[in-house]
Parts: structure tokens; C-alpha cells; sequence
């Protein structure tokens, strides 16, 4: 990188490290672990809120507004609340995110058991749900810096992002079990009480500003649009936080996961529309190619090098990948080209949070990684838009494919801006 740019505030992330290093520690498991039960109910949720719907409405429009409340908080809030971690503990911010999530679980059970769930209802608590995420994912990834060594973070981030996947992975799985037996109105009730591991580890975990050993950078107040300026400009002088964060930004406006929620159309055209097992395989297939992919290059970090290429070269696979997924009519290619697709999206997804963390000032940390945020899961509400309002007009398949299309021709693009700049010299 050239002399010019901001100091990074951790090592390169070429620096080796052993395989699986983060798990060494014993915060980082317990940090891990809690993260992964709470992704899991997450998707629990998700499961179980769009399978009943869609059962009730058959909206694709909702199923887009699904994808546009769960992702705008991040738009609207992440830096904010990345300054907000950068100033006070953030194990208290992640809580927040924690009671939020268990009120959002409980607001669907009550209406799904009273049988009263009107479309506004909805709405009010698909938003509530995108709240919390965005006091639960930048807060966390601040925190991840006082329980991981610098030297193994890189280790840190990319098992953070399998356990999201798993509990991705995980999470159609348990959900799909939930509402062939307890069903999908009590069901939501026993997942309240996956939020309490991390509401209750985090209360004295010995972690955050209070429990620093080296000398932090000053704090500085929130200050809304002022935070926003300040992290684009820290952004801009450092090539490799640029370009992960427009990889990030691009991908999650064409397409983030919006086809997730468009699912049981999907698996309704393939003829596996019911709520049991293969309605399950499919919504799960995506994520255990990317728990496959997050294995691998945990095991294999130091044969792949985590390069802004390297991770945009993943991401072009994603697109046609995904647009294979849209346009085949059989079953068992819809299961192999999602597992593909989640592989895919694992490595760029992690390659470019990776080099984000480890090159993020210090000073900024929790504002930077707001901005990545903000970019990487905010800009996801307008994939609801052509995703998912897209498929009301010409159709889901139709909307996935262009819209993967698109994604593809804009990251040629950023592939041929990338080759320039590194033939510059200095």
C-alpha cells in the first residue's frame, strides 16, 4: 500500500497464522458460540414468519418489504451506531439488539396464536427485526477486536462469518422441525430462548473499553452526518477499504439475499413447495456451501491469499451461480448451484470484511466498520426492489436473473478499475 494511507490498525493480512487460531481463546468460543445460536434463531424466525406470510397473503410485494425492512436499519443506522460502539461498551449496544430480537419472536407468536397477523402487523415487526440486527452486527464485530490478538484476527473474522452461516445453515433446519411439531405459532415462543445465551454471557464478559490494556485513541462524540464524512474520508485513503466496501455495497444492491425471502415461490415452481424437508434442503442449501467454503479456507488461509481481486473474483462467480439458480427447473441443480452460490459468497463476504477490520484506523474503527455496514447489509433493502418488487412485475426468475446479470457487468468494472490501479506506480 502506498506510504500515504492511513496507518492499518492491526497486520497485514497476508500475516500467518495457524489454522482455526481464534478458537484458542476462550472469549472468542464463548463470543462464537452465542453469535451462532443467535444467527440461528434469527433464521428460525425467518422460516417460520415468511412461510406464514405467504401462506396467508401470497405477496411477493411483502416478501420484497421483508428484505427492504430488514436491511434499511443498517442504511439509516450503522454508522451511528458504529460511533455510538466507538464511544460506550458495545456489549451493552449488542444486548439491545438481544431484547429486540426476543420482542420481534414474541410479537409473531402472539398474533400467529390469536390468529389476528393483519399486513401492517407485519410490517411493524419485520422492522422492529431489522432494528435489532443493526445493534447486534457492528457492535459485535468491534467487540471481536478486544477478544482476538490482532495477529489472529484475520482467523477470527472468517470463523465469525462461518458461524453465521451455520446458524444460517442451521436455522431452516430447526425452524422447518419447529413447525412439524410444535408448529409454527408455539414454535416462536421456544425461540426466544435462543437470544438468552448472549443477553446473559455478555452482561460481565471481560471485554470492551473498560477492560483495555493499551492506550485507546480519544473518544469522540456522535455526531450523525459528521461521522459519516469523517469514515468515507478515512475510506478513501486506503485502496484496499474502498474497494472491499464498493465490492460489498454492489453486491448487496443488485442482489444481497433478497431471493431468500422470495424462497417459497421458488420452491413452489420447482414443486417442492410444502414446509417440510425439501422446502427446508432448499432454503438451507446456500448456507452449507458456504460453511463448506468458510472450513476450507480457515484450513486453507495460507494457500488462498485474502486479496480485493481475489474476493471480487468470487463474487463474479456468485452472479452466475445464482443466475443458473433462476433460470433451471430441476430440483437437485437448484440444490448443487445454491450450494455453490453460498460458497461463493462465503469468500468474498469474508475476504472483504477481513481486509476491512485489519485496515480500519483505530481511531475510527467502529465508524469504519459502520460505513462497511452500511454499505455491505444497508444497501440490501433495494435488492427487496429488484428482487422482490421486480418479481411482481416479470416474475421472480426473471428478477433474479437480471438482477445477478447486473451485479456481474458492474463488478467487470471494478475488476478493470483494480487492474489499473495496481499498475500505477507507488
Amino acid at each position: 500500500m502506498r506510504s500515504s494511507m492511513s496507518a492499518p490498525a492491526q497486520p497485514a493480512p497476508t500475516t500467518a497464522a495457524p489454522s482455526f487460531a481464534a478458537l484458542r481463546h476462550s472469549g472468542y468460543r464463548a463470543l462464537a458460540g452465542t453469535y451462532l445460536l443467535a444467527m440461528m434463531a434469527d433464521n428460525v424466525e425467518h422460516v417460520i414468519s415468511y412461510w406464514m406470510m405467504f401462506q396467508k397473503f401470497h405477496s411477493p410485494a411483502l416478501g420484497g418489504f421483508a428484505v427492504v425492512s430488514h436491511w434499511l436499519p443498517f442504511l439509516l443506522f450503522s454508522v451511528p451506531v458504529g460511533g455510538l460502539a466507538d464511544r460506550i461498551d458495545p456489549r451493552r449496544l449488542i444486548q439491545c439488539g438481544m431484547v429486540l430480537f426476543m420482542a420481534a419472536s414474541a410479537g409473531w407468536a402472539w398474533f400467529f396464536i390469536t390468529d389476528t397477523l393483519q399486513m401492517w402487523h407485519a410490517m411493524v415487526l419485520l422492522v422492529v427485526h431489522g432494528c435489532a440486527g443493526v445493534l447486534w452486527q457492528g457492535p459485535t464485530q468491534v467487540l471481536l477486536h478486544d477478544v482476538v490478538p490482532g495477529a489472529e484476527l484475520p482467523s477470527g473474522v472468517r470463523l465469525l462469518a462461518t458461524a453465521r452461516y451455520l446458524g444460517v445453515l442451521v436455522g431452516p433446519a430447526v425452524g422447518g422441525a419447529i413447525m412439524l411439531t410444535l408448529g409454527p405459532r408455539y414454535g416462536l415462543l421456544l425461540n426466544l430462548c435462543f437470544y438468552l445465551p448472549a443477553l446473559l454471557w455478555l452482561w460481565h464478559a471481560p471485554y470492551g473499553p473498560r477492560f483495555r490494556q493499551l492506550a485507546t485513541a480519544p473518544v469522540r462524540a456522535v455526531r450523525g452526518l459528521a461521522d459519516l464524512l469523517r469514515a468515507v474520508a478515512d475510506v478513501r485513503a486506503n485502496r484496499a477499504l474502498a474497494s472491499m466496501i464498493l465490492l460489498a455495497g454492489l453486491a448487496s444492491f443488485f442482489v444481497a439475499n433478497s431471493y431468500q425471502a422470495q424462497m417459497p415461490g421458488f420452491a413452489r415452481d420447482l414443486g417442492h413447495g410444502d414446509p417440510g424437508t425439501t422446502y427446508s434442503m432448499l432454503l438451507a442449501a446456500d448456507a452449507a456451501g458456504a460453511l463448506v467454503a468458510g472450513l476450507l479456507l480457515e484450513s486453507m488461509g495460507r494457500v488462498l491469499r485474502i486479496t480485493p481481486s481475489t474476493a471480487v473474483g468470487f463474487c463474479m462467480l456468485w452472479c452466475l451461480a445464482l443466475a443458473a439458480f433462476a433460470a433451471t427447473r430441476s430440483y437437485p441443480l437448484a440444490l448443487l448451484l445454491l450450494f455453490a452460490a453460498g460458497v461463493c459468497e462465503l469468500s468474498f463476504s469474508s475476504m472483504a470484511q477481513t481486509l476491512v477490520q485489519l485496515n480500519a484506523p483505530a481511531a475510527s474503527r467502529g465508524r469504519v466498520i459502520g460505513l462497511f455496514n452500511m454499505s455491505a447489509l444497508g444497501l440490501r433493502a433495494f435488492a427487496g426492489l429488484t428482487v422482490g418488487l421486480g418479481g411482481s412485475a416479470v416474475g421472480i426468475h426473471a428478477s433474479l436473473a437480471g438482477a445477478a446479470g447486473a451485479l456481474l457487468l458492474a463488478l467487470t468494472g471494478v475488476r478493470v478499475w483494480l487492474g489499473r490501479a495496481a499498475a500505477q506506480p507507488g
